[in-house]
Parts: C-alpha cells; sequence; structure tokens
C-alpha cells in the first residue's frame, strides 16, 4: 500500500544539519505515526512520504519553511523559571538552567521546545522559535507501516494506536 491521502503512516527518522551532524532520530525508539494528508506532519514530511510503501528508505534535504519554519523577529518572552521542564517533559530532574540551553513549556497547544536566551535568579528570557528554525536539515525516513486509516480517525483528524494519539 503507498501513502496517500487517508492512511495512517509509522515511520522512523533521523535529522542531520548539512554537516552531517545528527541532531535527533527516533530509530531506537517507537515509530511516529500520523494521518496523512490531514496536516498533522511538517509538509515537508509529508510531501517527501507520499507515494511511499511500507519498508521504504528516503533521504531528502528540507527547507526551513518545510520543516520547522523560518525564525520569527520578536520571539522573545520572559517567564517563570518553575514552568521550564527538563527534557523528559516534566518537572523532576531540572538542570541548573543557562543561556543556548534547550527545554520545554507548557502551551495552550501542548508542549513547546524553546531555547533558553537569559535566566534570573525567578524569571528566564526564551525564544519561542523551535531550535531547528531557519535551518535546511538532512532528513532520513523508513516507513515502517502503511495501512488504510479508520473512519473514526478521519473524523478525529488523526491516528489512533501505537505512535499516535491516545484519547
Amino acid at each position: 500500500m503507498k501513502i496517500a491521502k487517508g492512511t495512517v503512516v509509522q515511520f522512523h527518522y533521523r535529522i542531520k544539519d548539512l554537516d552531517g551532524k545528527e541532531l535527533e532520530s527516533n530509530f531506537s525508539d517507537q515509530a511516529v505515526a500520523y494521518l496523512h494528508g490531514y496536516n498533522n506532519m511538517m509538509p515537508g514530511i509529508e510531501k517527501s512520504l507520499e507515494s511511499m510503501s511500507k519498508g521504504d528508505l528516503l533521504e531528502a534535504e528540507l527547507e526551513a519553511e518545510e520543516t520547522y519554519g523560518e525564525i520569527q523577529a520578536d520571539s522573545e518572552q520572559r517567564i517563570s523559571v518553575k514552568h521550564l521542564l527538563g527534557a523528559d517533559k516534566t518537572a523532576e530532574k531540572k538542570p541548573k538552567w543557562k543561556a543556548g540551553m534547550t527545554a520545554v513549556v507548557n502551551t495552550e497547544q501542548g508542549h513547546r521546545e524553546v531555547t533558553i536566551v537569559k535566566v534570573g535568579k525567578f524569571m528566564v528570557t526564551i525564544d519561542t522559535n523551535h531550535p531547528l528554525a531557519g535551518k535546511t536539515l538532512q532528513f532520513e525516513f523508513q516507513v515502517e507501516d502503511v495501512r488504510v486509516a479508520s473512519d473514526e480517525e478521519i473524523e478525529h483528524g488523526h491516528a489512533h494506536g501505537d505512535g499516535g494519539h491516545h484519547h
């Protein structure tokens, strides 16, 4: 089965910078699942995976506007240090925050990765641009599974089950 609108796709990915340095990978973790064609994935990734099948492997270089977006000016905010979450997305094991580190904050849209600009005793200045915004990146994808989405998944607008949304 080929990836098309209305299919649920499970895939592994690796992201590298243009020098070949690995920035992120889920090859040792559970595959990501999403409902194809319903704006649940970055446009460049969806376009790259279109028409691929289970087992296919693809490498693609994607521009910022197709992935994490361009850097937005005026994206700095001051928030209370207590709102920063560690890499495990919990309040446990918070590191000693320093400028240049990434952290996670809860927003109305869910968890958001941010970069710390300045740290004070009680407040921190963060840059809300994703740390990979504004960068052309190299992606490697491996399609683990493709299946027809259920009526419920289409109605809800997202994939359910392993690697997808859980209600």
